[in-house]
C-alpha cells in the first residue's frame, strides 16, 4: 500500500472531473442549467437544448450556454499555464470516543447534538474508524489539492474573466480531488479496486466511502486545517495556512477519506456550550478562540 504520494494532474486530466453544478451556483444559475455541460457542442445540439426551457427562460439558458463556451476557452488557455498539484497520506488511525489518534496525534471531532425526528443516534465521523479499545489499527486518508502557477495574477484589469478564472481554479481543485480520490479507492488504499464507475457516477458520490474536505457540515472547524498541516506538511505543494486557518492560494481543499462501507455525509449542526468548553479543552485552544472557528455550529 502506497504511504503518501504526491500528484501533478493537467487541467485536461481533471477537466472531465469537474462538477459544473457547483461552478454554475457560484455564478447564480439554477443545478438545470449545468446541464449545458453534458450537451454535445454542435449547434443543432445546443438549439434543441435551448428548446427544452420555456420562452421566459430561453434567455437564462442562452447566457449559461455562452458561459460554458466562454468557461471552456479559459480551461484551454490555462492547460498550458497551471497545474493541479495533489497530497495525499494514509496513516495509521484508531477513534477515542470523538477524538481520533492518526500517527500519535490527537485529532478532535465533533458530534451532532441535536435531536433526529427519526432518533436515529448522534453521528461523529470517529463513528468509521476502528476504536482504540479493539486493539486492531485501522486507516484514515489525509489529502490536500491546489493550484500550481499564477493563476491569480489572469485577467486583473478584466473583472468578468478574472472572476471566470477564479471559479474555474476552484472547481479544477475539487475535480483533481475528485480523480486522486478514485486513485487512491482503486489503487493507493485499493479497498475498491474494482469499483467500475462512470464520471456522472462519481459525482454523484456512488463509491465506498467519503471524503469530507474542511468546511463540510461534517467537519465545519476551519481550525483543523492546522492539524492537517501538522500531518501532511502541505507546503510541499504550496499551500500555507494563514493565521485563522485559511488555505493560500485560496483555490485549495484539504480534508479526510474514510472507507468503512457504512460511512455517509451528514451535518453536526448546532451544538451545545458543553459541547463546545469539552471540544476546547481537547483542541487545546479557549473557548473564546473556539467560538470564532464555531460561530455557525452555535445557537444564535
Amino acid at each position: 500500500m502506497i504511504q503518501s504520494e504526491i500528484l501533478n494532474y493537467p487541467v485536461h486530466d481533471v477537466a472531465p472531473y469537474i462538477n459544473w453544478i457547483y461552478f454554475f451556483h457560484a455564478w447564480g444559475f439554477q443545478p438545470r442549467f449545468a446541464a449545458i455541460a453534458n450537451i454535445h457542442g454542435c449547434d443543432a445540439c445546443r438549439a434543441s437544448w435551448l428548446t427544452t426551457f420555456s420562452e421566459e427562460e430561453r434567455a437564462k439558458a442562452a447566457e449559461a450556454m455562452q458561459l460554458f463556451k466562454e468557461a471552456n476557452r479559459v480551461l484551454d488557455r490555462l492547460d498550458s499555464e497551471i497545474t493541479i498539484q495533489c497530497i495525499f497520506k494514509l496513516c495509521q488511525a484508531n477513534s477515542d470516543q470523538d477524538n481520533l489518534i492518526i500517527e500519535g496525534t490527537n485529532f478532535p471531532l465533533l458530534r451532532q447534538q441535536t435531536p433526529h425526528p427519526n432518533g436515529s443516534p448522534f453521528l461523529c465521523l470517529s463513528d468509521f474508524i476502528r476504536p482504540l479499545s479493539s486493539g486492531i489499527p485501522d486507516i484514515v486518508g489525509l489529502f490536500a489539492s491546489s493550484i500550481k502557477g499564477e493563476v491569480e495574477e489572469h485577467y486583473k484589469n478584466d473583472p468578468y474573466k478574472h472572476l471566470l478564472v477564479q471559479t474555474l481554479s476552484d472547481r479544477l481543485a475539487e475535480a483533481a480531488t475528485e480523480k486522486m480520490h478514485e486513485y487512491i479507492r482503486k489503487v493507493a488504499w485499493g479497498y475498491a479496486p474494482d469499483e467500475s464507475l462512470s464520471i456522472p457516477d462519481l459525482l454523484v458520490e456512488k463509491y465506498q466511502g467519503i471524503r469530507p474536505a474542511v468546511g463540510y457540515p461534517s467537519l465545519p472547524d476551519q481550525s483543523i486545517n492546522f492539524l492537517l498541516d501538522e500531518l501532511l506538511d502541505m507546503k510541499q505543494i504550496g499551500i500555507t495556512i494563514t493565521e485563522n486557518g485559511a488555505m493560500h492560494p485560496h483555490a485549495s481543499v484539504c480534508g479526510m477519506i474514510f472507507a468503512h462501507p457504512a460511512s455517509h455525509y451528514f451535518a453536526v449542526g448546532k451544538i451545545g456550550e458543553d459541547q463546545l468548553k469539552d471540544y476546547a479543552r481537547r483542541r487545546g485552544m479557549s473557548v473564546e478562540v473556539m467560538r470564532k472557528f464555531l460561530a455557525a455550529n452555535l445557537p444564535k
